[in-house]
């Protein structure tokens, strides 16, 4: 895609993003914030996101996008992430850092472990580089999905929040595009010319994440309301209709 440094995200999307911005408190003067950019076109279009919001802040804080090379592009013969990532971000001036994968050890990869490690080194590298924040390209429909993983593969009913403070808040992790739909962060990907750079992973189309998505894209094509209802139900939990811990005294 040709870029255009000229592009203004329309009203009614940047609505969202300060909304959600606002909800959370995500930013404040003097945060160094670092954006986890995977190559897919949610982080991309979240570094230009963060990186052009950060000129119309009335409070300043850095942006920078870092990538773990888990390294897969050389056994492919593909190009490195400075090429593939590095240039799109290079043309509105995103600088890019680049750290090799730590390695897993003798043990079988798998998506759990392999992102497990990727969250651990992520976060010795905001401790290294004294990051206030990283922030992840996770959007509306991120949130839903992991809703039902949750339910369906881990026994609780949970999602990941827009912002969540760790560490005794010395690290945040913020999601400033939460409250946007995925059609709306590839409407931004079209504006901002970003192409996503093809996952080279063998395990990638074949995860328990794609099952869901595929599952809630059938019914939310037969019953799109219910995609509102679903998002809005993860502000609106009911604890005296939920059970109590009773699962030990079922037979």
């Amino acid at each position: 895609m040709k870029k255009n440094i000229c592009y203004k995200p329309p009203a009614c999307i940047s609505r969202k993003i300060g909304k959600a911005m606002h909800h959370y408190s995500m930013f404040a003067d003097g945060d160094r914030v670092a954006v986890a950019v995977s190559g897919g076109v949610d982080s991309l279009v979240l570094a230009c996101l963060l990186h052009q919001w950060q000129k119309k802040a009335p409070i300043e804080f850095e942006v920078e996008a870092i990538h773990i090379d888990h390294g897969f592009w050389r056994k492919q013969g593909g190009c490195s992430p400075e090429k593939t990532i590095g240039d799109q971000l290079g043309r509105y001036k995103i600088p890019l850092l680049v750290f090799r994968e730590k390695k897993l050890g003798e043990v079988e990869r798998t998506c759990y472990l392999c992102s497990r490690n990727r969250r651990s080194q992520l976060f010795d590298l905001a401790r290294e580089n004294c990051y206030t924040h990283l922030a992840f390209g996770h959007h509306r429909d991120d949130l839903i999905e992991t809703l039902f993983l949750n339910m369906f593969y881990s026994g609780n009913i949970s999602t990941m929040v827009p912002k969540q403070d760790l560490f005794q808040s010395t690290l945040a992790i913020v999601r400033p595009m939460a409250y946007l739909e995925k059609r709306e962060v590839y409407q931004l990907a079209q504006g901002y010319g970003l192409s996503p750079v093809k996952n080279l992973c063998p395990l990638s189309a074949n995860t328990r994440r794609e099952k869901v998505r595929g599952l809630l894209h059938d019914f939310f094509d037969q019953e799109p309301a219910a995609k509102d209802s679903v998002f809005a139900a993860l502000a609106n939990v009911r604890p005296e209709y939920m059970l109590r811990n009773v699962n030990d005294n079922i037979e």
